[in-house]
């Protein structure tokens, strides 16, 4: 197979398959990866911008059933350390994210059992009620799957029910690898591939805006990450004209410190700041239909994210005011607003502040 030919393929929007996407990955130098995705990515994102944002993570529970073997954040039911977030808290943590700037909340925690969706339209009510300016980007496709589950609830029931509650968008948390071989080991209770494809499928419909996410670096072949990527770019080619669809797509490494991946089973993370260049350019390149590619500067630090602007990814994501589960597995990177300005300045674009939907937002003048 020539890779010039695939660069070729790539740079006319073409979508490759799986076996291109192997070849590229396994043997395309990472410097043409850079060379042929930063190219892709001023076609997506003419300019100079690359944007960032302000959000808060705020964890509504820390009980979850589930107890994926890679999450040190989660604890059962009874726990001395378990707890749900109390009203309070909300004010509290809302009130210093609107002194920053911000206005998003992104919600997100455990599939607590004892947590139906009355609690989460309460919730999302009250919040909008205190706060009617507030943008809630919350849960995941694993917590519709369990609550339409629980209250046997169609996917499009739980979610519009939701919309109606205060929900603004849907984050695509829990999708790390979409195979199900891999969802088997590292995951087995929570939802399968299909049905977080199924979700966001129902969420496209009814013109919910999305994102979607890989976490990678841990049991998962070159060929099921490329798989997981298309599973994604095939999705987006269903979505309705002119719906919002996956608005972006964020990569990032297993974190393994403390894990159960790794105390128990040996599984280290596979993580390199070369391969994290290799699998932003990848994405771009397989990614032809989604326009945003998101660097994980929470788990890669400063100098992989500059990197990664220059190989695919046209953003950095949130200053991430609170971030309680990657971190709990050892990611330690986190940036101030001017922080994250001077690190996008310094690797030569324009700070672009935007909101969920990628449109751009005045910056904060008092920071």
């Amino acid at each position: 197979m020539i890779l010039e030919q695939l660069y070729d393929k790539a740079l006319g929007l073409i979508p490759l398959n799986t076996e291109e996407g192997v070849a590229l990955y396994t043997q395309a130098p990472v410097g043409e990866l850079m060379f042929v995705a930063n190219i892709l990515r001023q076609l997506h994102n003419p300019g100079n911008i690359a944007g960032w944002m302000i959000d808060r993570n705020v964890n509504l529970t820390n009980i979850c059933f589930s107890q994926c073997s890679f999450c040190n954040f989660c604890r059962k039911k009874g726990s001395p350390d378990a707890y749900i977030t109390s009203t309070e808290d909300y004010i509290s943590k809302i009130d210093e994210l609107y002194s920053l700037g911000g206005d998003q909340l992104l919600i997100q925690g455990g599939m607590n059992p004892d947590l139906g969706i009355g609690f989460y339209i309460d919730l999302f009510r009250n919040l909008k009620k205190l706060y009617p300016s507030i943008k809630l980007h919350a849960l995941g496709p694993p917590e519709i799957v369990f609550l339409a589950k629980k209250e046997r609830l169609s996917y499009l029931d739980v979610l519009s029910q939701l919309i109606e509650a205060g929900l603004d968008s849907l984050p695509g948390a829990g999708a790390e690898i979409l195979s199900d071989r891999v969802r088997r080991i590292i995951s087995p209770a929570k939802a399968t591939s299909g049905e977080w494809l199924e979700v966001m499928s129902e969420a496209h419909k009814i013109n919910l805006p999305t994102s979607a996410t890989m976490m990678y670096g841990h049991i998962e072949t070159t060929r099921e990450r490329i798989e997981h990527l298309i599973r994604l770019r095939d999705l987006q080619d269903n979505k309705p004209e002119n719906h919002f669809g996956f608005i972006t797509f964020i990569p990032w490494p297993f974190q393994d410190e403390g894990t159960v991946l790794l105390q128990k089973h040996g599984i280290k993370s596979s993580y390199s700041g070369p391969d994290y260049i290799r699998m932003i350019a990848i994405s771009r390149i397989i990614l032809n239909n989604i326009r945003n590619i998101q660097a994980s500067i929470l788990t890669v630090g400063k100098e992989i994210g500059m990197l990664s602007l220059h190989s695919g990814a046209n953003d950095l994501g949130s200053i991430m005011i609170e971030e309680n589960v990657v971190s709990a597995a050892g990611a330690t990177n986190r940036f101030n607003a001017n922080e994250m300005q001077s690190i996008i300045k310094e690797a030569g674009f324009t700070p672009g502040r935007r909101n969920q939907k990628y449109e751009s937002v005045k910056a904060p003048t008092n920071l």
